[in-house]
């Protein structure tokens, strides 16, 4: 059977160099990978459990074990990285970006355990998930958080995550949840970094979306298409980072061999 979630030949070519070799000990691999990668894709575009999971792939337990084992070994990370580099090669632009966008979006959360917290503002009991894009929108840090944290203590996190894989972005854009000397005391204990607010204009009449944030908001938009994240229903802060690195993953892939 041929899924909308299943990668095309071109895509997977795109994914299977980062793909672990097989065991040098204990039984030899007898699932194909890419089964395994068309089945966590599945997951993350329908949203349904992993019991749910179809027969047509492996095993939901060896499918949940390999994702354990991608989310927790950097190699989601590993991915993430070498397709921004080259979707921004494809736009004539330097592998690595100089400005970002960073902005926030507040998830409910369900039974399962794990860290959370309830943001008065919006009225959500969950976890925040902080993002950081370039200026073309591909996600570029991530750090997920209780939603309790003001939008200002996350910001430290998620900047720090960054500053090694992409060395030479140091300007970021930002709403006016953002503003305040508080945060610029912060950032200047983990580097260089010039934030520049971005904020409603006073004479604008009628609805105007300010310069820049249209971009990590359209951002979100397109990370919302998965259903599995409607809302975080993973237990753990590594599974729920893993989901999104997917989803941002699965948009990289389209959109590279599209082009390409």
């Amino acid at each position: 059977m041929r899924y909308a979630s299943n990668l095309t030949d071109a895509e997977w070519a795109l994914i299977v160099p980062f793909m672990p070799a097989p065991a040098r000990l204990g039984r030899p691999r007898s699932v194909s990978l890419r089964v395994i990668v068309e089945a966590i894709l599945y997951i993350l575009s329908t949203g349904c459990q992993w019991r749910q999971l179809p027969r047509e792939f492996a095993p939901f337990t060896t499918v949940q074990a390999y994702f354990y084992h991608f989310s927790r070994d950097g190699t989601l990370v590993r991915i993430n990285q070498a397709l921004v580099a080259q979707a921004r090669e494809l736009a004539g632009r330097t592998a690595s970006p100089t400005a970002g966008v960073m902005d926030s979006q507040s998830v409910k959360t369900t039974e399962a355990d794990g860290p959370r917290g309830f943001e008065a503002g919006k009225k959500i009991k969950g976890r925040k998930r902080h993002i950081v894009t370039d200026t073309l929108g591909n996600l570029v840090g991530l750090v997920i958080h209780p939603a309790n944290f003001q939008d200002r203590d996350g910001a430290p996190g998620v900047l720090k995550s960054i500053r090694k894989k992409y060395p030479l972005l140091r300007h970021v854009f930002a709403d006016g949840g953002y503003a305040g000397p508080k945060l610029q005391g912060r950032l200047k204990k983990i580097g260089k970094w010039t934030t520049q607010i971005v904020k409603n204009s006073d004479t604008a009449e009628g609805f105007e979306l300010p310069p820049r944030r249209l971009v990590v908001e359209r951002t979100f938009a397109w990370l919302g298409r998965c259903r599995r994240l409607a809302k975080d229903f993973e237990a753990t802060i590594a599974s729920a980072t893993a989901w999104l690195l997917l989803a941002h993953i699965r948009l990289l892939t389209r959109k590279i061999t599209r082009k390409g």
